[in-house]
């Protein structure tokens, strides 16, 4: 068995350690839930303990020609846990970069237990496809979110707690307006997230609401939206700091300026080195924001293209920054004009 060491305990007494690559939680309850695992995947009415495992390369290797599922099997025979009564998610985020929130009112309690990243996989709902199945792919997820609730909660109940964490999810994403990979949007996830809940069968205290109205909602929602913002900022260091950045803002919007830097009318390396030091000023950052939500509201056919265009202009030229202010003329003739 690997070595482990207890992190965390929950106030139903649920244990997570830390193994080699691997968060495992052990519960002393009886739980059921529901799981986007391929190891007791969809719904269960008992569970005995849940897993997160960062994939080695000599690992991803290997689970290229061979069953996922089997794959989480024989690691469950290595932790020494009953395969039966499990389910896992696997990643590339470290685990050492996991974040725990838990919060509570009177006779709730919520945990969110989660790992992140999404530099190179973060996608929006209803973007362009990267790939279809025909006879099985395996793909590991990247933002990965296992929720523990102290109350006992129906099957139904479990589903719409799942869908409130889906949703907090992409309000973490939101607040940090990552971009997605594959459009101009902003992401509302990755195109490999796992997601488990589980809630404690042995309790006596049963909830039939688990939605935004609910107090049980507005817990799971506070706990995922914090965790899975922490993780994020631990794997990959985005954080409300790094995104209060002109630059970063503009990236979202795809765009090849070589045709920009080649018909600069000024000594480029000023250029670079004054937009460096021009990037991260809040008054540019904000010109920056309003122009590219004026480009959102035309692509969302909000806003008259014509109107559009004008508003930005104006918005343009109170910017004191050369090179920022000669970035957003590009922007706004490339996408508006």
């Amino acid at each position: 068995m690997y070595s482990n060491r207890l992190i965390f305990k929950s106030s139903s007494d649920d244990e997570l350690f830390y193994l080699k690559d691997t968060i495992l939680i052990n519960f002393n309850h009886n739980r059921n839930g529901v799981s986007t695992s391929e190891l007791n995947g969809g719904t269960c009415d008992l569970y005995k303990s849940v897993f997160n495992q960062h994939l080695s390369q000599e690992k991803i290797d290997y689970l290229v020609d061979h069953d996922v599922c089997d794959y989480l099997i024989n690691e469950c025979s290595l932790m020494e846990i009953d395969s039966n009564y499990s389910t896992g998610l696997i990643t590339l985020a470290e685990m050492n970069n996991l974040s725990i929130v838990n919060e509570s009112f009177k006779n709730l309690d919520v945990t969110a237990i989660s790992t992140a990243g999404v530099r190179t996989n973060a996608s929006r709902a209803g973007d362009p496809a990267s790939y279809w199945e025909e006879n099985g792919e395996f793909h590991f997820g990247t933002i990965n979110i296992i929720v523990l609730v102290n109350v006992k909660l129906s099957e139904s109940t479990l589903m719409e707690a799942f869908m409130t964490a889906t949703e907090a999810k992409t309000v973490a994403l939101n607040n940090l307006k990552i971009p997605s990979q594959y459009s101009n949007g902003y992401a509302t996830g990755t195109g490999t997230d796992g997601l488990c809940i589980f809630s404690d069968i042995d309790s006596g205290d049963v909830v039939t609401n688990a939605g935004k109205h609910s107090k049980l909602g507005e817990l799971i929602g506070k706990c995922v939206i914090e965790s899975v913002t922490k993780a994020i900022g631990k794997q990959v260091w985005i954080t409300n700091k790094s995104q209060s950045n002109a630059l970063v803002r503009l990236n979202r919007h795809s765009l090849d300026i070589n045709e920009f830097y080649d018909e600069l009318d000024c000594d480029k390396d000023y250029f670079i080195r004054q937009l460096q030091k021009d990037m991260k000023k809040q008054d540019n950052v904000a010109i920056t924001t309003s122009v590219l939500n004026l480009i959102d509201e035309v692509e969302n056919n909000l806003i008259e293209k014509d109107e559009a265009y004008k508003f930005a202009c104006r918005i343009k030229e109170n910017c004191n920054s050369y090179p920022i202010r000669s970035l957003l003329e590009y922007w706004i003739d490339y996408f508006i004009h």
